[in-house]
């Protein structure tokens, strides 16, 4: 194990991705790196990360800040919770840890949005701590690496690949090590047509020397991902349009977006919008023409979203599910965090 455990950390040590948050030992540009990193590509985190600790550079002004400048900044890296829980964090961090990170796994996971792999890769690349990461890149390595039936989506495979990476932690280089293997899945150990031949671990793994790589991991096969209609509607009054904002919880909390919603059977999207704009802010309104059909994926659905350019005709605002609303003028509206659905069609409206 030692030689194959030196065998990697040596391959780090030459390939490894020059990326902004390993030029930092600051504990909290760490956390934020690796908040940032769930569930989203290294390419497209680069810039955020940059704005963002260029915004909020400390956790203090993090803390003090106002949430929707946060979520406007996170504008389209998506996971919004990420965000919220983020921005939580650094008001309990200056309210019980006097604005320093905590070096242990139980303070840590007390921290809003924090669970076992943020922890884990905190205090092991900012403080050294002897906790092995558990990540998509992390089980993808392990399940080749000895041949692992167990589906790496599997509920109970969880605790099973965690024991495998506490086994395999280079204990005296944490930090470095959980950066390696992770490296290794992103560049080396990928999900499709992985390099092999230049893995510092394959003369030791079993897939490999079995010839069965393209088997494993394996994976439970998961249903299909359905798709919603929905409708919403652009509502001018005068020069200005209205916008919603959403419940500070659940999916896209905080985020503006125009009012609307999922189409009922027999519905057509032009009646949809009508009926779910009376629905959500009591306003009575004929829509015009089309603006767009948008297609978007989440998660766990995906959805179409017939975009219509509405008139006024009476009625005052009555919110039903959304939490605030304005009626702005189209120039303003990058002063408000959008979904990203919202934001495909905006500039379609917007003055050019």
């Amino acid at each position: 194990m030692k030689s194959v455990q030196k065998k990697l950390l040596d391959w780090y040590e030459k390939h490894h991705r020059s990326l902004p948050w390993r030029r930092s030992s600051d504990p909290y540009r760490i956390w934020v790196s690796e908040v940032m990193l769930q569930q989203t590509q290294v390419k497209t985190v680069i810039p955020y990360y940059n704005r963002f600790l260029s915004a909020f550079p400390e956790a203090e002004i993090l803390a003090e800040a106002d949430l929707q400048e946060v979520l406007k900044l996170w504008e389209g890296l998506g996971y919004y919770a990420r965000a919220r829980n983020l921005h939580r964090a650094a008001q309990v961090l200056m309210k019980h840890h006097g604005g320093i990170v905590p070096q242990d796994l139980s303070s840590l996971k007390a921290l809003p949005g924090i669970g076992d792999y943020i922890a884990a890769a905190v205090s092991s690349i900012a403080f050294g701590k002897p906790h092995a990461v558990v990540d998509g890149n992390v089980k993808r390595v392990l399940a080749r690496f000895h041949k692992t039936d167990l589906p790496t989506n599997d509920p109970a495979a969880g605790k099973v690949f965690k024991a495998a990476a506490d086994a395999f932690l280079e204990k005296s280089k944490p930090g470095t090590f959980n950066q390696a293997i992770m490296e290794l899945g992103a560049l080396v150990c990928t999900p499709r047509n992985p390099d092999c031949h230049l893995c510092p671990m394959a003369s030791k793994c079993r897939a490999f020397q079995e010839k069965v790589v393209d088997k494993y991991p394996q994976r439970i096969k998961k249903a299909g991902i359905p798709e919603y209609r929905i409708a919403v509607g652009v509502i001018w009054k005068d020069s200005r349009v209205l916008i919603t904002q959403r419940k500070p919880e659940g999916l896209l909390g905080g985020l503006w977006e125009f009012p609307g919603g999922k189409l009922q059977n027999g519905e057509t999207p032009s009646a949809a919008c009508i009926r779910e704009i009376a629905e959500e802010v009591s306003l009575v309104v004929e829509t015009e023409d089309r603006i767009a059909r948008i297609r978007h994926a989440y998660t766990h659905f995906k959805i179409v979203m017939d975009v219509f350019r509405c008139i006024y005709l009476n009625g005052r605002i009555k919110l039903r599910g959304p939490v605030d609303y304005r009626w702005i003028r189209l120039p303003e509206i990058d002063r408000f965090p959008f979904p990203g659905a919202n934001r495909k069609f905006i500039p379609l409206i917007k003055p050019q």
